[in-house]
């Protein structure tokens, strides 16, 4: 039986070996070839072993409290999520969203999806941070607000830009439209990068009065200084 994540319960859709009952997607042994490298739950960043607070973080924290991720933007993370944006593999979301809620020991009561520029979001058919949102959603029983913030400003891709420009690039262009929220929510995105776009957003729900502000992510790159 197909589902409207285009998976199937039969084999699995890395390795193409049957499934058993309890498993949709992907099979046990794939799952537990996925790396994940420890890192700091403050920033992102991988370490040698797991911590709240990295050097780094130490001298130039991050404006949110914890960032859960399942691991570096590298393959076969990488190609899945690449699959996912750009091949049509909805399907992926779903899974990817679900084995990272299995990695958040505390969820935020709201998830506030990255938002795409009208014109991406039509380019691309859908957003693949709010597919990640509401998977997650399904395992911890947050609240998605999908349309809780709005990108008003079309921006070119942070990754290519130097940190002046990354700040220019993201002024004024994201609004929040929600204002009734809790004072623990989460910020949903596929990859942090730079890490400005989660900054950015950061610092526009600590102005309305959020006190804690998680990063729920599949896959970090590291900061470019």
């Amino acid at each position: 039986m197909r589902s409207i994540f285009g998976w199937t319960n039969q084999r699995c859709q890395l390795c193409q070996l049957p499934l058993a009952s309890h498993e949709t997607g992907w099979c046990q042994h794939c799952l537990n070839q996925l790396p994940q490298p420890p890192y700091c739950h403050r920033c992102g960043a991988t370490t040698l072993n797991p911590t709240n607070g990295c050097g780094q973080c130490l001298t130039t924290p991050p404006p949110w409290q914890r960032l859960y991720r399942l691991g570096e933007y590298r393959p076969p993370l990488q190609q899945w999520i690449q699959n996912c944006k750009f091949s049509g593999q909805f399907w992926l979301a779903h899974q990817l969203g679900k084995q990272l809620a299995q990695h958040i020991p505390e969820p935020a009561p709201v998830l506030l999806p990255v938002p795409l520029h009208p014109r991406r979001r039509l380019w691309r058919s859908f957003n693949q941070s709010t597919a990640l949102a509401w998977a997650i959603a399904e395992h911890t029983g947050s609240q998605v607000m999908p349309l809780g913030f709005r990108q008003i400003k079309p921006t070119q891709r942070q990754k290519q830009l130097t940190r002046r420009e990354r700040q220019r690039n993201l002024q004024h262009a994201f609004a929040l439209t929600e204002k009734n929220l809790p004072d623990h929510v989460a910020i949903v995105d596929d990859v942090v990068t730079t890490g400005s776009t989660a900054a950015t957003l950061t610092k526009l729900l600590k102005s309305h009065g959020v006190q804690q502000i998680d990063i729920y992510c599949v896959c970090y790159t590291p900061m470019v200084k």
